[in-house]
């Protein structure tokens, strides 16, 4: 397995895989490999027959992938982002796994550009061989677009400051480079600060957001999950902030009650596409443990027999 200087607690990793309800000779999705934990644990539940196919869009990630594909044969890993889900096929897998958090490594390397505490390439990008660097995008990006998205994806009520701060300094001393130099910005348009919380958490989240264009992926990827996931599959969601959490709070809720159009009073209702929704978050003693895991929130379903 690859080494990471930088080590990778997995959150809610038994509670996950336990909620996928594995079918030992099935075929499960583990739709972000990150560093493994769940899909090393799936791979303990599945016999000889049982088959687990991976994606991630980190290169790191996908090589520590690569060695456990070649020492298991039942193991197949994907360079591509989840939204790619859909080119499994049809009632293809029996439970699919979908946890949305930054891994350790991501987070704490500072080459990575995610930390806002420690000195790096102002980078963010999942997929460090495509696409732009928020450095690239700070570039040229206006005042209302920064403003929109620091407010949409980062939940930030001085977005407005700050993205004429962070034009201000563009227009002062050029682009910027690294990390430290955004998060010095930041926290000078940052007003007032949450207790606890770095003033820009809130701004480092949402140009990570946008960059990877992260929701609009999860929207494909819950979409695309009706048509993968086999009659009594279940569906694991684990998510690690508000936005995140609201959408597949509100894909379930939508999927998991039957639908009359309003326009022809005597059709049937469209059937509902899952059932026995539940949401679980970690025990106090994962929280103890780590503290990354207090923004946790899994939510499970369970495919229905009806086609949707």
């Amino acid at each position: 397995m690859v080494q990471d200087a930088w080590n990778h607690q997995t959150v809610l990793l038994n509670e996950a895989v336990e909620a996928l309800a594995i079918n030992p000779d099935g075929h499960y999705v583990d739709a972000t490999y990150g560093r493994g934990g769940h899909s090393r644990l799936i791979l303990q539940r599945l016999s000889p027959q049982g088959r687990l196919t991976a994606f991630d869009k980190d290169p790191q990630a996908v090589a520590d992938a690569h060695e456990l594909a070649v020492s298991d044969g039942r193991f197949v890993i994907r360079h591509q982002g989840f939204c790619h889900l859909g080119e499994l096929g049809h009632a293809s897998a029996n439970g699919v796994l979908l946890d949305l958090g930054v891994s350790s490594p991501q987070i704490d390397d500072p080459e990575r550009g995610f930390s806002f505490r420690r000195d790096g390439p102002l980078d963010m990008r999942m997929d460090t061989t495509r696409g732009q660097s928020v450095a690239q995008w700070l570039e040229t990006a206006e005042i209302s677009t920064l403003s929109e998205v620091i407010r949409e994806y980062g939940e930030e009520r001085f977005a407005q400051p700050i993205a004429k701060a962070i034009d201000r300094r563009r227009q002062e001393r050029g682009p910027f480079r690294t990390t430290l130099e955004l998060a010095e910005v930041v926290a000078g348009a940052v007003k007032t600060r949450e207790p606890g919380k770095d003033p820009a958490t809130r701004t480092f989240q949402a140009f990570r957001i946008f960059i990877n264009a992260e929701l609009e992926e999860l929207q494909q990827a819950l979409e695309a999950s009706l048509q993968v996931l086999r009659p009594g599959g279940q569906l694991v969601v684990i998510s690690f902030h508000s936005l995140e959490d609201r959408m597949v709070k509100q894909f379930m809720a939508r999927h998991s009650r039957s639908v009359v159009d309003r326009r022809v009073p005597f059709a049937e209702p469209a059937p509902m596409a899952l059932c026995h929704v539940r949401r679980i978050k970690p025990g106090e003693a994962e929280v103890q443990g780590n503290a990354r895991s207090r923004s946790a929130v899994m939510r499970v379903a369970e495919r229905t027999e009806v086609s949707a």
